[in-house]
């Protein structure tokens, strides 16, 4: 597509108090400024979720990189991520000059969603995507708007979902059928046994790291939503860190940043559903 978007996912140490590194936004806001295709933000948030539970005295457990997240606390997760950590996101762009507006991932029909199988185990209120029309987005970034999404979804009974941001933004790179994911978090790459950043992976061997005990933990389903989206998508994705603020800008540029996640093939039936809106 031509002038398409970058899909830029934000997490780690600067979503915990994003306004202490202004130089992380500066640079956004001059990648949306140069990219002609605009940026799309996803973001998660769990530090500040984790604080908001422990003041209501709410538990919860994370398994296979995942927040379980039981019906009684997914009114709590929403209120975070959509509202209080959205609305932060949305004040250092704007204070920045940049026409940002935030949303949730169901908002326009921009994505469906239903509440996740992946798991052997019962994950609660977790989502996962199915589908989606990119059309207000893409009517946001042609008039020069920035979409900042939470990973919020709501279930076609209208429940709320929560998302797990890594696979929300690579579902929706194959969505709005983008020239590139940025999965920028406080890990400058996918590190090998010896400790050196893989500067590229394709999916046999990103599975074969996550087999031979390598990559642990929330980088299993980081590695996997990189992976998931540039099969999907057919684009290369990039899960790089934000603490040089002077890297992202060449980012956008295609340097040889953090470890390149490859796809596989160069299209795909989900890619070519998400062009005409029916992506399942």
């Amino acid at each position: 597509m031509k002038h398409a978007p970058l899909v830029v996912k934000l997490g780690g140490a600067l979503l915990d108090d994003a306004g202490k590194f202004p130089a992380v936004f500066d640079a956004l806001a001059r990648m949306h400024q140069l990219h002609a295709g605009g940026l799309v933000i996803v973001h998660g948030g769990g530090k500040a979720v984790d604080r908001q539970l422990d003041r209501l005295g709410l538990q919860t457990e994370r398994r296979e990189g995942i927040r379980i997240t039981p019906p009684e606390v997914v009114e709590q997760v929403t209120a975070v991520l959509a509202g209080a950590m959205n609305t932060q996101l949305l004040g250092l762009l704007l204070s920045r000059g940049v026409s940002a507006v935030g949303l949730t991932l169901s908002d326009g029909h921009l994505s469906s969603a239903q509440k996740t199988t992946r798991f052997a185990f019962d994950a609660g209120r977790v989502g996962e995507l199915t589908g989606g029309d990119g059309a207000l987005v893409h009517h946001l970034l042609s008039g020069g708007f920035l979409p900042v999404l939470s990973s919020i979804a709501v279930c076609e009974a209208g429940g709320f979902l929560n998302v797990n941001a890594d696979d929300a933004a690579a579902q929706l790179a194959g969505i709005l059928r983008a020239q590139g994911l940025f999965l920028l978090t406080d890990v400058p790459g996918v590190k090998g046994a010896d400790g050196c950043v893989i500067p590229e992976l394709t999916a046999d061997s990103a599975e074969a790291l996550i087999a031979q005990g390598t990559v642990t933990g929330g980088m299993i389903a980081k590695v996997r939503g990189a992976v998931d989206a540039a099969e999907r998508a057919g684009v290369p994705v990039v899960i790089a860190s934000w603490a040089d603020p002077a890297a992202l800008e060449a980012l956008a540029s295609g340097a040889a940043i953090g470890t390149r996640v490859l796809p596989g093939t160069s299209n795909t039936q989900f890619a070519a559903a998400a062009a005409a809106g029916t992506a399942s």
